[in-house]
């Protein structure tokens, strides 16, 4: 029997390809399972204690690893985007999978993604049926702009999608009985999407009041930009915020400039886009609101301020002004738009670590 043994399992929805791997022998063993956790779990309870397993992530979720755990059994997930693959390889089986990870655990050259708990999970997938739903409703106002800009149709006013554009919408009509119908069809799923939105808008308000996330919620929402809605995003999403400092979180989110450097030579393209989209889309949107001014808080914000401890509030108020003010230099120097949002929501990804990592810590938030 193995003295050290790693396992790397190669996860499908109707089958599991294990590979153990003696460190020290160079001894493998496979086997192969049909949807059956626990046969998974008894062979890999088989091999002496001291084993380790590792799976992609995927679409099949954390079912397995969290099984696997609850049978005393040291499972992690392996972040994809991270694994090694040697250029020239050009075979991919399920066994060479489970091979290449095996050894990859037993190097230490595995990147563990975070393996929440069921509830946990519940929540952040409230949190990204309302990111779905927000999407669909984009996508159907742009068929509805769409189909009168081909038509040499615009709308006078100045901001569309108000109570009065909606008004002016539905007073457009076509001779054309197929145009009218396709029109007429585009508008009313553009209605039906945005109170679906709404419903789950609500929803997420309703459960942000009452969850394990709610203290990291509340300060979050302190911040300019960032509504109850997204802060439970952005809660949901990171989940543990100790796992990081506040310059590594920007670098997780994938708001660091790329770069491409050899010998002497130096160069920065485009941010990574690296780590969760949908936290970085919400950061983003946000850096946008600390371009108004800021003297004081507003009624809103003051509320909110109300929700959180002493030293968590003066921490917020501290995060807006300075955001504030930075925006205001970008805007002073006439740095481009994108680049200027990018670099708050940079920043703004710090303020947010500074208020949820301490809360998260369970010590109270010292103002810096």
């Amino acid at each position: 029997m193995f003295d050290r043994t790693y396992v790397g399992l190669d996860v499908h929805a109707r089958s599991i390809v294990g590979c153990a791997l003696n460190i020290d022998t160079g001894e493998i063993i496979r086997a192969r399972f049909e949807d059956d956790l626990l046969g998974v779990s008894a062979w890999v309870q088989g091999f002496p204690a001291g084993v380790r397993v590792v799976y992609e992530a995927g679409p099949t979720g954390f079912g397995l690893a969290r099984h696997l755990q609850d049978a005393g059994i040291d499972c992690v997930i392996a972040a994809p985007s991270k694994l090694l693959r040697a250029p020239g390889d050009r075979v991919k089986t399920d066994r060479r999978d489970a091979r290449i990870l095996a050894n990859m655990l037993a190097l230490g050259e595995v990147v563990q993604v975070r393996i929440p708990s069921q509830e946990q999970e519940a929540l952040r997938d409230l949190s990204r049926a309302r990111q779905s739903a927000s999407a669909d409703h984009a996508h159907a106002k742009q068929r509805v702009n769409a189909i009168l800009l081909r038509h040499g149709i615009l709308y006078p006013g100045k901001s569309r999608w108000t109570r009065e554009h909606v008004t002016w919408l539905h007073e457009q009509h076509f001779q054309d009985p197929a145009l009218e119908y396709a029109f007429q069809s585009n508008l009313e799923q553009q209605e039906l999407m945005n109170m679906r939105l709404k419903r789950i808008e609500k929803e997420v308000v309703r459960v942000a009041v009452d969850c394990q996330y709610t203290e990291v919620i509340n300060a979050l929402a302190c911040l300019r930009g960032i509504s109850m809605v997204g802060a439970f995003g952005l809660a949901t999403e990171i989940g543990d915020w100790t796992r990081f400092t506040g310059a590594s979180i920007g670098s997780y989110l994938g708001l660091v400039p790329s770069e491409q450097s050899s010998g002497e030579s130096r160069s920065q393209g485009p941010i990574t886009k690296a780590g969760n989209t949908y936290a970085r889309h919400l950061l983003i949107e946000a850096a946008g609101a600390h371009k108004r001014p800021y003297r004081r808080p507003g009624i809103t914000e003051l509320r909110q301020l109300e929700l959180v401890s002493p030293a968590t509030a003066a921490r917020a108020r501290q995060g807006n002004q300075r955001l504030h003010d930075r925006a205001m230099g970008f805007e002073e120097r006439h740095k481009m738009p994108v680049k200027a949002k990018t670099a708050i929501a940079r920043e703004l990804a710090g303020w947010c670590w500074s208020l949820a990592a301490p809360l998260q810590e369970g010590h109270p938030m010292a103002a810096q």
